[in-house]
């Protein structure tokens, strides 16, 4: 098994996106399989059955009249094609244990490679395909399992030659100003010489149909050059909007989104105008190069990283949206989507896969953006160097939204630790039994006081609804307090201060 269960923890496991219990008591539960096509689609888990949960969520073991005969059933039906698509499965990954003279069976689910999604079961991809959240199993919505489907091709969707199209869709003054961006990180480069649909279909933004033997947008090319109205016809849900919330007075003091008639709406523009203002306000310290002033910092060109990030791995055909918000103290990038490679992966870097490789070159000609998959990582270690709160990237399911990624960038020093564990010394010295996951999640509040409650549950491996319990538990004994408005405020820890003995 892997660290997900392991059978001398049982008593300390709960619930959570990786973990489920059923009872298996009349042998192989039927709603078994949703969850298997759950913890496939998401990030993998493990179906523990023979076992039920209490009220407080601790698990007891109830054991099963016949566990050999349950795994049986069990192999019968996960290699039979109309019940479950796909057997991600080996003779390791399903355990029989004995906990406390009852036997229990542990199934390891993985998570599936994207050439496997959707993993479905009941021979119906689009009413059988689930995903998996801190509140148990959700059935995926038809716009997720068409997310997923085209997520399969190692040829991303924007490479694809929109043959109704043609380069007069462009603006021209967007792909003049890319090529006086890309003339100047490629001094002298003969491609810079080139005719606009040459150059053009150099960087990936056009393509020549080999059966009328004209030039055509490729989608990439569409998003990056094209207007609003052109782009929406091929991406109906397409949306870019940036806000800054300079004051908490007001919604927002400066806002730029692409239904407004006062600019192209494309992708291209958006990044330079975004890119701009997101750094404006950024601390620029005295330094120079030889005799020249360097007016940016690496905290500049992680923001940017971060922005790349967030263009090229939207899925641009799910709803809501490209979504960037600027705090003083902090900018939050949202896109629809999650990242093919996974989150883990994306945090440990070296496996670079955009949704939109197309995009991702278009950018990396000029610049920005980085090849080898250690954009995340980069960003992580600068905001550690620069002494700010740890970014936080969330990846969000549900049944009423579609999934999406939010990465959270602090502005503020990160506070250097005086004690060894701040939860712990909260509770001895106010005299209170807060509970050992009341102490993690101060911790965490010390670290990050933006975080929100999905991350706190992800981190603490616990339901939403239990972390939001938990900020209500120290904010009724006082230990912390909510600064600001819940979108854009922080929270304060108020930590007492240590007696005399």
């Amino acid at each position: 098994m892997n660290e997900v269960f392991v059978i001398e923890k049982f008593d300390k496991y709960r619930e959570d996106n990786r973990r489920e219990v059923k009872a298996a008591e009349g042998g192989l539960p039927q709603n078994l399989w949703e969850t298997y096509s759950a913890m496939a689609n998401t990030y993998g888990g493990v179906i523990i059955c023979g076992v039920r949960e209490r009220k407080d969520g601790s698990w007891f073991a109830t054991g099963m009249k016949d566990a050999p005969k349950l795994i049986k059933n069990f192999w019968n039906q996960i290699n039979d094609s109309k019940k479950v698509s796909v057997n991600l499965l080996d003779e390791r990954d399903v355990n029989i244990y004995e906990i406390a003279d009852s036997v229990i069976v542990v199934i390891n689910v993985p998570a599936a490679s994207r050439e496997h999604k959707p993993v479905y079961i009941n021979g119906d991809m689009y009413k059988g395909t689930f995903k998996r959240t801190l509140e148990g199993d959700y059935h995926c919505t038809r716009d997720e399992v068409q997310a997923m489907l085209r997520d399969q091709s190692r040829l991303t969707t924007d490479m694809k030659i929109l043959e109704n199209l043609d380069l007069s869709v462009f603006d021209k003054e967007s792909v003049k100003s890319y090529r006086i961006w890309f003339e100047n990180e490629h001094r002298g480069n003969a491609w810079a010489k080139l005719p606009d649909d040459e150059f053009l279909e150099r960087i990936g933004a056009a393509g020549n149909d080999l059966r009328d033997k004209y030039m055509h947008p490729t989608c990439a090319g569409l998003l990056m050059f094209g207007l609003e109205h052109t782009i929406t016809r091929e991406y109906p849900n397409f949306f870019l909007d940036y806000k800054d919330h300079a004051l908490p007075s007001v919604r927002w003091t400066d806002r730029i989104q692409s239904q407004s008639p006062d600019w192209t709406g494309n992708v291209f523009d958006f990044f330079t105008m975004v890119s701009a203002k997101l750094t404006r306000d950024l601390e620029k310290p005295f330094q120079l190069d030889g005799m020249v002033r360097v007016d940016e910092t690496i905290i500049h060109k992680s923001v940017r990283e971060a922005l790349v990030n967030c263009l090229v791995n939207a899925d641009y055909f799910l709803p809501r949206g490209i979504v960037i918000d600027k705090y003083p103290d902090k900018i939050v990038l949202k896109n629809p989507g999650t990242a093919i490679v996974g989150k883990k992966q994306m945090l440990r870097g070296g496996d670079s896969e955009p949704r939109n490789a197309n995009i991702m070159k278009m950018l990396n000609l000029i610049g920005f953006g980085e090849h080898a998959g250690s954009g995340v990582p980069d960003i992580f270690e600068t905001w550690e160097t620069a002494g700010l709160s740890e970014p936080v990237i969330e990846e969000c399911f549900g049944e009423n939204s579609p999934s999406k990624t939010i990465v959270t960038l602090p502005l503020v020093k990160k506070i250097q630790k005086s004690i060894v564990n701040v939860g712990v010394n909260v509770g001895v010295n106010v005299g209170v039994n807060v509970g050992v996951n009341a102490k993690k999640l101060l911790d965490l509040i010390f670290e990050n006081p933006s975080i929100s409650a999905v991350a706190a549950s992800e981190s603490l491996g616990i339901s939403k609804r239990q972390a939001e319990r938990l900020f209500s538990q120290l904010k009724e004994l006082n230990l912390i307090e909510r600064i600001g408005p819940d979108k854009s405020g922080h929270w304060k820890i108020n930590l007492p201060q240590p007696t005399d003995s």
